[in-house]
């Protein structure tokens, strides 16, 4: 499937053509002026790769049109909106994509989601985010602003307690024993996953080990109404919100949700997780 970010790069490589051709200059000699390999001239103007800022400067100037500068920045603003690296979003530390995330959550009366291998943050204890976030920081090499980032995820948490708010998550049951946390701090999150199995505003669901899938799980997502779907990986955060992306993720959730249990028993697979780890 061809998602909006791709498409918009298309768009934006197309028009990049068209100043080429207005320039008379075939790929070869643009190259040549932007002291460029020819084939990134190629990649740029076909959508396969996505130019940086000083590029678009360079081929508005290259063209004999640097007064289009600022148009094409904001083809490519439109496009990083979707697609937002995690070294940008992190450049000042986590604590300002947690405020954002506040927002979010505070202007959303559901939120769905599916966790492979670890706690959602809306569940997360103190602990548990602090250890997140220092190797968090120390794997993406932004700059550590963990208390203040562990402040924001606890407000965010109050959400949980609002009326009228929905939170309906699904856990693989592999989640459980993933440890990225110290021994007693992972048992203590995983005593505050059972308290909150009762919570009338939350929705908790464990997929088993041994459950029939309709289709295997590719990774983790949320969400948000019926109008956002945030997605993450290793170096990017995907903000999708076109209708066709959501169905999508809302036919995985709903597919992945079917192999779930809950209550009393998704209560006994914690339970058994917790008592894995024979911490008192």
């Amino acid at each position: 499937m061809t998602t909006d970010f791709q498409r918009g790069r298309e768009a934006l490589g197309a028009r990049l053509k068209e100043l080429r051709v207005e320039a008379s200059l075939d790929g070869k000699g643009l190259a040549e002026l932007l002291g460029w390999h020819r084939s990134k001239v190629s990649r740029v103007q076909t959508g396969k790769q996505t130019p940086t800022l000083a590029d678009l400067e360079a081929w508005a100037a290259a063209t004999g049109q640097p007064g289009v500068a600022g148009e094409l920045k904001g083809r490519l603003a439109g496009i990083e909106l979707h697609y937002r690296s995690w070294r940008r979003q992190l450049a000042s530390g986590h604590r300002a994509r947690q405020e954002q995330a506040i927002t979010e959550t505070e202007s959303t009366q559901m939120i769905r989601g599916v966790e492979m291998v670890r706690i959602p943050g809306l569940f997360q204890t103190p602990d548990y985010a602090r250890h997140t976030f220092t190797a968090n920081s120390e794997f993406r090499q932004t700059p550590r602003d963990v208390e203040d980032a562990v402040r924001a995820r606890i407000r965010r948490q109050e959400a949980l307690y609002t009326p009228g708010k929905s939170f309906r998550f699904l856990l693989w049951e592999g989640a459980l024993y993933a440890r990225t946390t110290p021994l007693a701090v992972h048992a203590a999150q995983m005593d505050r996953l059972i308290g909150l199995v009762g919570l009338d505003t939350v929705e908790l669901g464990v997929v088993p080990l041994t459950a029939d899938l309709r289709r295997a799980p590719s990774h983790g997502f949320w969400i948000y109404d019926w109008r956002l779907v945030i997605v993450e990986t290793i170096s990017t955060e995907m903000w999708l919100d076109d209708e066709e992306s959501i169905q999508l993720y809302e036919r995985a959730w709903s597919w992945f949700a079917g192999s779930a249990v809950y209550g009393p028993a998704a209560q006994r697979l914690l339970s058994r997780a917790r008592g894995a780890l024979d911490v008192a």
